[in-house]
């Protein structure tokens, strides 16, 4: 289930991650996994993130926690869902921030496919879920290497946008070098917020900081 299917700009950097002993373990407990249940995303659909934003290409980093787990959502994006899947109410509220912010229409498949081909890499700290069970393969090597990824595009690029979202995401700040990216915070746009998420205005804020070093606008319309 994990020879991971990824982009050689990523196998390249992260080859003696995958050899590391807690990778090795991460894909035992996959392989028994997938055995007796359900695994999301499919396995072609893992790493979606990194083989639609190559290394070179990021601009932007948003971060999640855990794939959906119901059937049919999951597609390897964070907050992103399959074209036809109800919008679940995290990405309901991104959108209609979108809308506030940058005026972009509500659009009609919540598959976020497109922003990762413009360079945002949009990804969670584990990378599978049991179906039906939120969590259920946290604390099992993921975000090991989650994290020594995003720590290695803060070492190696320079000049991306972090948005953070949730204080989940914002534990995540000291991994990242502040004197070389921008880093945007805000309150997670889970209705558990109570509607905090809206006015971060991260979309404009996000291109404005984009267009000032030299890089192309990111279309956040769908």
């Amino acid at each position: 289930m994990l020879n991971p299917q990824i982009h050689e700009s990523w196998k390249e950097l992260l080859l003696n991650e995958f050899q590391k002993d807690y990778f090795v373990q991460l894909k035992s407990f996959l392989v028994e996994e997938k055995k007796s249940h359900v695994i999301y995303p499919p396995g072609n659909l893992i790493f979606a993130a990194f083989n639609n934003a190559h290394f070179n290409e990021v601009k932007v980093v948003i971060l999640g926690q855990d794939p959906y787990h119901g059937p049919g959502q999951a597609n390897g994006f964070c907050f992103s869902v399959n074209d036809g899947v109800k919008f679940p109410p995290s990405l309901a509220n991104i959108f209609k921030e979108l809308k506030s912010d940058i005026g972009c229409e509500i659009p009609l498949s919540g598959n976020l496919e497109h922003w990762a081909k413009q360079g945002v890499f949009l990804l969670n700290a584990t990378l599978t879920v049991r179906q039906n069970t939120a969590g259920s393969h946290q604390n099992k090597g993921w975000e090991t290497f989650t994290d020594s990824v995003i720590k290695l595009i803060s070492d190696k690029k320079e000049k991306v946008v972090f948005l953070l979202w949730g204080n989940y995401a914002k534990a995540k700040a000291p991994l990242i070098d502040a004197n070389k990216h921008l880093i945007l915070e805000a309150a997670h746009p889970s209705p558990l917020a109570r509607g905090a998420f809206f006015g971060s205005k991260h979309f404009s804020k996000t291109n404005e900081y984009l267009e000032k070093n030299g890089f192309e606008k990111i279309n956040w319309c769908l």
